[in-house]
């Protein structure tokens, strides 16, 4: 047996005995969902020095990784002959899972490494893996060939004023293969959208692709390997090009606010190797052909897609059509931002809904999917030739069943379809989503029936990671709205609504919300790739915008906002140990916190804030904000406690990047900083400045008010929460990101629960008791002026999702990416039982709880490779059991101590089955 590392022996006392009492059988641990840099089979990323990890499953308690082995091989072929031609790691003692960087020979650009990787446990050795890969992209400039092309123009049926309407490109190639082929692989930046086809078939399951950025700073290429559908003699490359952000949705409008790009281009490689071991390209240049006047006259994000099935250019992507009537391909101007391996997942249709009701109104039909989502309608139509169907999108119905849109703005959400006339035709977009529930449909000589319908669901690909059900179902209910609106505002950057004419990527609705939809999806890769967009919209100076990528210019400086920079930095590295984040991103954050004191310091101050507490509750349901004073919190105090709550992080980030004079400065300044705030705003030890339930709220949880007046303090918020706001939230979008986790931590588990659990306004449940399917914009979403009344929107989720899988279900990462794992639910009083599962980076975590008359019964299962820490509610060891046997008698078990009146005990990893007799 191998012996253990000396940093595993001091992680955990309990494994020396493990390894004496467990049968070592290997026969049922093994190795699952092999990533490199993040993803499963990347084809085309830019590091050379890429991250590789691994989970391990094993039906044994007490499994622990000893020692691992990987090889990476330059060929599938090689591999299976466990040749590591690339890199041998021979066997490595160490128990990390994660982020194993690639120390074998060097990898250039377009090249491959197919790897596998073995270990040794506890339970003795695995076998092999099944085999990953990866690939490496055009990393430089000068790997790129060819030109970039487009149309710069557009055409008589185009439209370029506000409400802007461009047709589609459609661009094709012929070449001709004389030889066998060994691997065929295309590198794509297609903007704003693109299809990509080769011989008629479309590759690749995206859509709405590539992910969105500022293209004047950053271009984002996807990689596909297309050797299986080539063939020997002619062969078609066929792209479509759509708007996307590229060409805006608002032309000659607001020039000062919103950006605009150009005309639709690309550039496309297309690497050849051949079986002799020759190699070609083929490249865009001006030998493509192009055409803009073929079926998808217009396609706006805000606006819809117009379809005319009579202009259809069928076989356009095929070697046999004949493009003599095609315009050569414009070479163009490039966008101006670096080419950028893609290292998120592209938007996919991730899931099909079926409408619930379909009714006749007038002359149209209101269809109802019975939930709010994100997405577009697939249809199946007759109609004859030049027939319109008119599809439009709203999240409401009007009291006389007409779609409500004044919500929507100026956003006219409406695709329409030009039947061909050949009895039933089956059409979805392909440039737009909509956010809607509702579809006004209108053109139809005929009752269509529900199965002509189907609602497809588009977001970024990515695995849900969790499942929670308690006995409470509004706490149910509330988790399936806040799944819904989180999904449905995931479009390659998280945005704020998905409907109206916004739609986009403001930083403070993620402050905490980031956080707790970590918890519902593995949403690593996106926010890793937000982090880099908010980077590159930073200026020189170090200011940070409000909306990154910055479609719109908002520079208005405030702390509230990029705040959010900070704390998903943070989230990445204690949901997923991704501290290689803080590497990246640590000067630029320090450069925005020093430009922010030397610019807003004012009497030992942070003097500047924008938008306040946003979105309190109003004192009138008609009212989007709050006029009434007592209900707003100072600028100041909100702006303050959040730059030293990020002073605080700065402290954990320079220890991260072994930064330690920078730890001094940053605890000198914290401590400064704490010490005027409550000169400034603490009122007789009482309470801070007026007394709102967010100015006593963010002094707790940020550890600034004097450990002497905390009880005092935590007891006037209580109050004002108990007694002036009747039991019932009143914090806005700054409050609200920690009012459930601070009552919690203050010993208010009860309030937490009421606030959580309410149905009248104004409360989440109140959404509910309205109908709401997603979460709303307002507390008052459905009185407030229409001008913002947004149906799906997740910013006032706050930390909502976060108390719900660690208090409810009480699972928590003690030590970053849940190497040690805690579980310590609230109990709370009026919540009998609680099922919650999060599959970690590491592997599936369960915590199901039921309480019986005068027992506990809880069922903990934790992942291989972790530990876990368990808080039960008695302060007697021998009212618990496991599986019906006394803890002393327990492989695997060990009471550690009593905390606030709980046992403690350390468990490995494994299943377990405790009761607690009271």
């Amino acid at each position: 047996m191998l012996k253990l590392p000396k940093h595993i022996l001091l992680y955990s006392f309990l494994i020396i005995p493990l390894l004496l009492s467990f049968r070592q059988d290997a026969s049922k641990v093994y190795v699952e969902r092999l990533r490199c840099e993040f993803l499963e089979n990347p084809l085309g990323i830019n590091e050379v020095q890429p991250r590789l990890s691994w989970e391990i499953a094993s039906q044994h308690r007490g499994t622990y990784q000893i020692a691992y082995q990987i090889l990476v091989a330059s060929s599938a072929e090689k591999l299976a002959q466990n040749q590591g031609d690339l890199w041998d790691s021979g066997q490595q003692k160490s128990d990390e899972t994660l982020n194993i960087r690639y120390q074998g020979k060097a990898l250039k650009s377009h090249t491959q490494g197919f790897w596998k990787v073995r270990v040794w446990t506890t339970h003795g050795e695995t076998a092999w893996s099944d085999v990953a890969h990866f690939g490496i992209g055009l990393r430089h400039y000068v790997d790129w060939k060819g030109r970039w092309i487009g149309l710069d123009r557009a055409f008589a049926w185009d439209n370029e004023g506000q409400f802007a309407r461009l047709s589609a490109r459609y661009f094709r190639k012929n070449f001709t293969l004389k030889k066998e082929i060994h691997k065929a692989t295309v590198y794509l930046i297609g903007l704003g959208l693109y299809e990509l086809y080769v011989n008629g078939q479309k590759i690749g399951n995206q859509v709405l692709a590539p992910v969105p950025t500022d293209y004047t700073q950053g271009v984002k290429y996807n990689a596909f390997d297309v050797t299986s559908s080539l063939q020997q003699g002619n062969n078609t490359l066929g792209t479509i090009l759509g708007n996307g952000r590229f060409y805006t949705m608002r032309q000659d409008y607001k020039p000062y606010k919103i950006k605009t790009f150009g005309y639709p281009k690309m550039l496309l490689n297309l690497i050849l190797q051949y079986k002799d071991g020759s190699r070609e390209s083929i490249v865009t240049d001006e030998s493509w052909k192009v055409t803009a006047d073929g079926p998808i006259r217009s396609n706006n994000e805000y606006d819809g897609e117009e379809y005319d099935a009579t202009k259809e250019l069928t076989g356009w992507n095929t070697p046999q059509y004949d493009d003599s009537s095609w315009q050569k391909a414009d070479l163009v101007q490039e966008p101006g931002g670096n080419y950028e391996a893609q290292t998120t997942e592209n938007m996919q249709v991730m899931q099909q809904i079926k409408p619930i009701q379909i009714k006749p109104l007038n002359h149209s039909f209101i269809l109802d999917m019975g939930q709010n989502m994100a997405g577009w309608l697939k249809i199946k139509v007759k109609g004859a030739k030049g027939t319109k169907v008119t599809l439009q999108f709203a999240e409401s119905l009007q009291a006389d069943g007409s779609l409500y849109t004044k919500n929507l703005r100026d956003a006219q959400s409406t695709d329409v379809y030009v039947c061909r006339g050949e009895g039933v035709e089956t059409w979805q977009p392909r440039f737009v989503y909509h956010g809607f529930r509702y579809v006004a449909i209108t053109g139809l000589s005929y009752t269509p029936s529900l199965e002509d319908f189907e609602g497809q669901v588009v977001y970024d690909k990515m695995r849900s990671t969790s499942h929670f059900q308690t006995a409470s179902e509004t706490l149910n209910q509330l988790h399936r709205n806040a799944y819904w609106g989180i999904l449905s505002n995931y479009k390659g950057m998280p945005v704020d609504c998905p409907q109206r004419n916004e739609r986009q990527p403001w930083l403070g609705d993620r402050c905490a919300g980031a956080y707790g939809e970590s918890f519902l999806f593995d949403n690593h890769t996106l926010y890793a790739k937000w982090l880099d967009d908010i980077q590159q919209a930073q200026k020189a100076d170090g200011s940070i915008p409000d909306v990154a990528p910055n479609f719109w210019r908002y520079y208005g400086d405030n702390v509230t906002w990029p705040a959010t920079y900070f704390t998903v930095a943070d989230m990445l590295v204690e949901q997923y140990n991704d501290k290689a984040i803080i590497e990246k991103h640590y000067a630029s954050m320090k450069k925005w916190m020093l430009y922010m004191a030397e610019k807003y310091t004012d009497k030992g101050l942070i003097t500047k804030d924008k938008y306040g507490d946003w979105c309190v509750p109003p004192e009138s349901k008609e009212l989007i904000h709050a006029k009434d004073t007592s209900r707003i919190t100072d600028g100041k105090l909100l702006a303050t406690a959040t730059y030293i709550r990020l002073l605080q992080l700065m402290q954990k980030f320079a220890f991260i990047q072994n930064q330690s004079s920078d730890i001094q400065y940053f605890k000198k300044e914290e401590e400064a900083l704490k010490e005027s705030f409550n000169r400034y705003f603490l009122q007789n030890q009482h309470h801070y400045s007026n007394n709102t339930v967010t100015a006593n709220l963010l002094p707790l949880v940020y550890n600034i008010a004097p450990s002497q007046s905390r009880q005092t303090i935590a007891e006037s918020m209580f109050q004002q929460i108990l007694e002036k706001n009747q039991g019932h939230i009143s914090t806005g979008v700054i409050g609200t990101q920690w009012i459930m986790r601070g009552l919690s931590s203050l010993g208010r588990a009860d309030i937490a629960y009421q606030l959580a659990t309410n149905r009248d306004y104004p409360s989440w449940g109140y959404m509910l008791e309205n109908g709401a399917t997603t979460i709303w914009e307002l507390w008052n979403g459905n009185t407030a002026n229409p001008e913002m009344n947004s149906g799906n929107h997740v910013m006032l989720l706050g930390d909502l999702m976060i108390w719900l899988y660690e208090n409810i279900g009480g699972i928590r990462s003690e030590k970053e990416g849940f190497k040690r794992i805690s579980f310590k639910p609230d109990f709370t009083e009026k919540l009998p039982w609680a099922n919650v599962q999060y599959h970690t980076i590491r592997g599936n975590v369960t915590s199901n709880w039921k309480k019986q008359q005068g027992s506990l019964d809880w069922h903990i299962e934790l992942p291989a490779n972790t530990t876990g820490r368990v808080f039960f509610p008695t302060n007697n060891p021998r009212n618990i059991k496991e599986n019906g046997i006394a803890l002393d008698k327990v492989k695997g078990i060990k009471v550690i101590g009593i905390e606030a009146n709980r046992v403690v005990l350390e468990i490995v990893a494994g299943q377990y089955d405790f009761k607690i007799d009271f």
